[in-house]
């Protein structure tokens, strides 16, 4: 089948593609160097629309290539070129139309018609430059990998291969070409290693440093720079000089390395990976036909597998779904909030305070019983917008004003009379809480919205006795504050729409990704945790070796095992949200008396490192009381993830949330449960747990599987 008919079909397939279009216009080389032709990708929207390429942008570029092969052939330009419309060069395939393939021979087909488009680039008769002038990842970076030269802008501001991250390859050339330009070592820097790492982004000098961009200039007159560039080399003023590539031993070192990578990341969970990295080894010999054969059938192969569909689940979740919260009510009820109260000055307090300082940009009062601990809580503030100024992540006037704005006091009447919006972050005992609060009621104004950081308790009860319950909010953030974007809003039974409205206002402004969530034990990410966590502590109790249970539930690709998790979490938190659940669910939530003792002896976990390794801590071990039940790895994962299963059940039953997906936006980004998976419920659906336990799948089909 002919390119054209290829990308005919697939565009069939796709109907709702914005197409971009390829533009060709001619300028006269300065030094006399001749006529450069001048492709622009652009799809006729701002930055803010990002440049893709689907079939029929491929389509639109193979007939700009049509018209410039000609006038190169005849003599009519010496050189072409590739650049993008402002801020944006291209940031890759268009995904919305690969979630739309049912067959292997269709997303065949999309590989192949990218790579016979992209090939006809380093085809042309005469010499190819690309100019990067703004973001590009993905198929953008690789149409400029298919040129002689490339060019690139201070300016970008992000640059990557993201396919691993999403479950994919880099099929249109990455794999093949960039470890024969830049060496394995660098290759596997940007497509394992910072595609694992959260999907990291180059900046346009590391792009140069790595030897990707064969020169660098400033944004203001990046164009006209890369010209004159372009004419130096074309004249033969300028020689591009790249290092020989060592295809010894050392290549093969280097995908020995990137699969240590992926095993850290993923321990074998994930295929995409270690599909990119069978092509990376096998492009050692330098040819590139045979790795563009390997790059098509890896996408083919990897389109239709479960991992992709999830990977654009999670990825359409984080990107679409968290800007429109479930069930938030109309913003236009949210009332303003000109000043914040926070209760409390310990480490959690003090991380909140300084996040409504820095992003709010309004004044923070922070309030505890006494005078040394709030001076603290200010220092601490205080002192991580030094930080920030010495990381010149802001200048000294923004230090300045950020560190003015937080302040302490003793007096409650005093700092939050005005306050709009005051924030409890004390101990995790009930009694507390509601006295802090009718503290709070006599001093706020009527309008005050009342929020709690409660990991586990009702905001209901805490707000049972006020006279105004209606202004109580459940706003439970994850710790590390500034780190994990989750934000739990829970409605009480009385909360009323503009508190609850104004609440995701101020998570918005906070940049986090706020999910409406029912007043019910623990809400979500702790009550799945706990139930989990739960199930591995009882299978540890009953007699399974620990490190047993850690190789059972590697297959998750877990950030980390459960037994660090616990000494993250730290074991009293742990045991007091166990003990919590315990009370509302006895028959599911155990307290394990192991991890009581470990608690009371004052440990922090169960590992200790010695010579730099992780060891069992032989005190802790010495304290535990062990039965004599043993499961294998697969029976631990089996149980566990039944545990997981029947609890997310009963979850969506209660009407926890409002779907699933909340679900899964919840772990991802508030317990870093891995993107490939897609959080938990799409993994559950495909290893047929949620079936065997609750009779049917949590997800309809084509949501984060292969469409019906």
């Amino acid at each position: 089948m002919s390119t054209t008919e290829l990308l005919k079909r697939a565009a069939e397939l796709f109907p709702g593609e914005v197409v971009t279009t390829a533009h060709v216009r001619h300028l006269d080389l300065p030094l006399q160097a001749g006529k450069l032709a001048l492709i622009t990708l652009d799809n006729g929207f701002d930055h803010t629309k990002p440049t893709t390429f689907g079939p029929g942008s491929l389509a639109k570029l193979s007939e700009a290539l049509d018209q410039v092969e000609a006038e190169a052939a005849d003599g009519k330009v010496v050189a072409v070129a590739i650049t993008g419309k402002p801020f944006i060069f291209a940031v890759g395939a268009d995904l919305k139309g690969v979630e739309v393939l049912k067959e292997h021979s269709d997303a065949l087909a999309i590989g192949k018609g990218g790579h016979d488009v992209f090939k006809r680039i380093a085809a042309l008769p005469v010499p190819t430059f690309t100019f990067y002038n703004g973001a590009a990842m993905g198929g953008g970076v690789e149409v400029g990998l298919h040129c002689t030269y490339r060019t690139v802008s201070t300016g970008v501001p992000a640059f990557s291969l993201p396919e691993v991250f999403l479950g994919l390859v880099p099929g249109w050339g990455g794999c093949t070409i960039l470890p024969n330009l830049v060496g394995p070592a660098n290759a596997v820097k940007v497509i394992i290693e910072n595609s694992m790492s959260q999907n990291k982004q180059l900046k346009g000098k590391e792009v140069f440093e790595l030897g990707i961009a064969d020169a660098i200039f400033e944004p203001a007159d990046f164009l006209e720079q890369s010209i004159l560039w372009a004419a130096k080399v074309l004249k033969g003023d300028t020689v591009v000089e790249r290092p020989e590539i060592d295809r010894g031993d050392n290549w093969d070192q280097c995908i020995a390395w990137g699969r240590a990578v992926a095993d850290s990341k993923v321990h074998g969970a994930a295929p995409a990976a270690y599909r990119a990295l069978d092509i990376m080894a096998a492009a050692k010999d330098g040819d590139l036909q045979k790795g563009f054969d390997a790059e098509d059938v890896a996408l083919a192969d990897l389109i239709m597998g479960g991992e992709l569909r999830a990977g654009l689940y999670a990825f359409n979740l984080v990107q679409r779904r968290a800007k429109k919260p479930f069930g938030a009510p109309d913003k236009s009820l949210a009332r303003p909030v000109g000043k914040v109260g926070v209760v409390g000055a310990g480490l959690m307090a003090s991380q909140l305070a300084l996040l409504f300082a820095r992003r709010l940009e309004v004044p923070v009062v922070l309030t505890d019983i006494d005078q040394e601990r709030i001076d603290k809580g200010v220092g601490y503030v205080h002192a991580e917008i030094d930080k920030l100024l010495a990381k010149k992540r802001i200048n000294q006037d923004k230090a300045n004003r950020l560190k003015g704005l937080v302040s302490g006091s003793l007096d409650k009447a005093a700092g939050f009379a005005d306050a709009d919006f005051v924030i409890e972050a004390v101990f995790e005992e009930m009694g507390v809480k509601q006295q802090v609060f009718a503290d709070l009621e006599a001093v706020v104004s009527p309008t005050c919205v009342l929020a709690t950081n409660t990991s586990s308790l009702s905001v209901t009860e805490m707000a049972s006795k006020l006279e105004h319950p209606e202004r109580v909010v459940g706003f439970h953030f994850f710790n590390p504050v500034a780190i994990l974007p989750l934000l739990e809003i829970v409605r009480g039974e009385q909360t009323d729409d503009a508190s609850l409205a104004t609440a995701f206002g101020v998570s918005k402004k906070l940049k986090k990704t706020a999910v409406l969530v029912k007043d019910a034990p623990a809400f979500v990410v702790n009550r799945i945790l706990t139930r989990f966590m739960g199930e591995i502590q009882a299978i540890i109790d009953e007699g399974t070796p620990i490190e047993t249970v850690e190789q059972g539930v590697l297959p998750l690709g877990l950030p980390m095992s459960p037994i660090v998790l616990l000494e993250l979490v730290g074991p009293a938190i742990a045991q007091h949200v166990s003990e919590t659940l315990h009370r509302a669910f006895p028959d599911r939530f155990s307290v394990s008396e192991n991890l009581g003792r470990v608690v009371k002896a004052g440990k922090r976990g169960f590992y200790i490192w010695v010579d730099g390794q992780q060891v069992l801590d032989p005190e802790v071990l010495a304290l535990l009381q062990f039965g004599d039940t043993v499961l294998t790895g697969e029976q631990v994962l089996a149980r566990s993830l039944d545990a997981v299963a029947q609890e997310i059940g009963l979850m969506l039953d209660e009407g926890v949330v409002g779907e699933a997906q909340d679900i899964d936006l919840c772990m991802i980004t508030g317990a870093g449960w891995p993107f490939h998976l897609g959080g938990i419920t799409p993994y559950l659906d495909r290893e047929g747990v949620s079936e065997r336990v609750n009779g049917k799948k949590f997800l309809a089909p084509g949501l984060a599987s292969i469409p019906a």
